[in-house]
């Protein structure tokens, strides 16, 4: 790949500067990318007299907004790093035909998940715990985002293949063209316009829409490196399996976030009533600041990873990963010093409502007390999937949540006392753990997959 202002020298160049170079954007990205539902809670939260119960509906709207961007995931996830190999065996045109079919898969899934959320929608929102007072809000907000769908598929699969290219920052602008869209029409549409909940979805929708457009604009134009041609529209078992596989355990990743958020809601509903959900809603939105931001390192640092080893520099492969893993360290202990001593400021970011900040402040310290080591766990994680190495990111994609977390849900409040403590308990044991078998299995298997090349 040459360099020039938008390429970077994936095979040559300096690794902490290329690292930076690609892993800033696409931190940034990713921070901004989650801006679309951190505003829209934080000025629902606001809304006068309802703002607390709106800001609860639809936070019971998340597992079903995870379990759309799980499918994007699905194709975008699994289909960058194969492309990104692809590249560095200088088969470019194999990985235009990946980037066609993953676009191809997107617009099909875009279809049939608008059809079937749109149908089931209020019977699974009565499921995750929606009570009278709060499911009108939720489905104010459901039924526009689930009809605007398309649009989240586009913007989460297939800008992952404009980062994967070596464009991290055309990957970055289309997230922050969306997001400035997206905060200045919220304020306009729920408080000027009186849209209250269907405001903030509308403003969402139309914001993506936009990101959606630009995206395809530039894969479909000049400076793109693989471009997208509809002659690769067709979708091939031989190209579009082998990503299925890798981006299976993203998929499970965020699918399991969705039940994750189903076994959270419908406990703490049982336990602790509409303030605990409430705070769960804070809760989450919280810690995607921390998991993002992870993320986006590892996003930038996947196309070296990727490129270097489909070129089989094993010596490059070992240092790109290496400096992720101490700059993912270093970024979650971090996070988990600011949310152990001051709470209170993250809970007052979405909501006036004093008895909902006292009672978030508790639980975040308890949910946030593991934080720490998911820099390990997601570096590790996702350094499997950028070698292509489905099965062992399957696995560990399950390890943390479906293993672990969601028992634990279940099993703690059975033999505590304080149900609601066990039910956020639940999350610091199961990230302690995992992060510990991630990394042991990472750091055994890194060297045998290399050799293998």
């Amino acid at each position: 790949m040459s360099q020039n202002n938008n390429t970077q020298d994936m095979g040559t160049g300096s690794i902490p500067r290329l690292l930076a170079n690609l892993a800033i954007p696409a931190v940034v990205a990713q921070v901004i990318n989650l801006l679309y539902n951190i505003v829209d809670r934080i000025y629902i939260g606001h809304i006068p007299e309802i703002g607390a119960s709106a800001l609860t509906g639809v936070g019971l709207f998340m597992p079903i907004l995870m379990f759309i961007n799980a499918f994007a995931m699905l194709a975008g996830a699994g289909g960058a790093p194969r492309a990104a190999i692809f590249m560095g065996k200088k088969d470019n045109k194999t990985a235009e035909k990946i980037l066609a079919n993953c676009f191809a898969l997107i617009c099909v899934l875009a279809a049939a998940l608008t059809v079937l959320l749109y149908i089931s929608a209020p019977a699974l929102l009565r499921l995750f715990g929606a009570s009278d007072s709060t499911l009108p809000y939720a489905m104010d907000y459901a039924g526009i985002y689930i009809l605007g769908s398309v649009f989240v598929l586009v913007v989460m699969g297939m800008n992952q293949f404009i980062t994967t290219q070596g464009f991290a920052k055309i990957s970055m602008l289309t997230t922050i063209i969306g997001a400035v869209i997206n905060i200045i029409l919220d304020p306009v549409f729920i408080f000027i316009f009186g849209l209250g909940v269907k405001g903030a979805a509308l403003a969402t929708v139309l914001s993506q829409a936009v990101a959606a457009i630009w995206i395809i604009k530039f894969l479909t134009g000049k400076k793109t490196v693989l471009k997208l041609r509809k002659c690769n529209f067709k979708i091939e078992p031989k190209i579009i399996g082998p990503c299925l596989a890798l981006g299976i355990s993203s998929f499970i990743m965020l699918s399991t976030e969705s039940l994750l958020s189903i076994s959270f809601t419908s406990s703490l509903s049982r336990f602790g009533g509409d303030l605990a959900v409430g705070a769960m809603t804070i809760i989450s939105s919280v810690s995607q600041l921390v998991l993002m931001p992870l993320q986006g390192i590892c996003q930038g640092g996947q196309p070296l990873m990727s490129y270097n080893y489909g070129a089989h520099n094993i010596e490059r492969v070992k240092k790109t990963f290496f400096t992720q893993f101490k700059v993912c360290a270093a970024f979650s202990i971090s996070c988990w010093i600011l949310l152990m001593f001051i709470p209170q400021m993250f809970a007052g970011m979405f909501t006036a409502d004093s008895s909902l900040i006292n009672y978030t402040t508790w639980a975040l310290r308890i949910y946030m007390a593991g934080i720490f080591s998911v820099g390990f766990q997601v570096c590790c994680q996702l350094g499997f999937m950028a070698l292509g190495q489905a099965k062992y990111s399957l696995f560990l994609a399950c390890l943390r949540k479906i293993i672990l977390l969601i028992p634990l849900i279940f099993l703690l409040p059975l033999v505590m006392e304080d149900k609601v403590f066990a039910v956020f308990l639940a999350e610091p044991i199961s990230d302690i753990i995992a992060a510990i078998v991630t990394t042991a299995m990472f750091l055994t298997k890194f060297n045998k997959i290399l050799s293998h090349k």
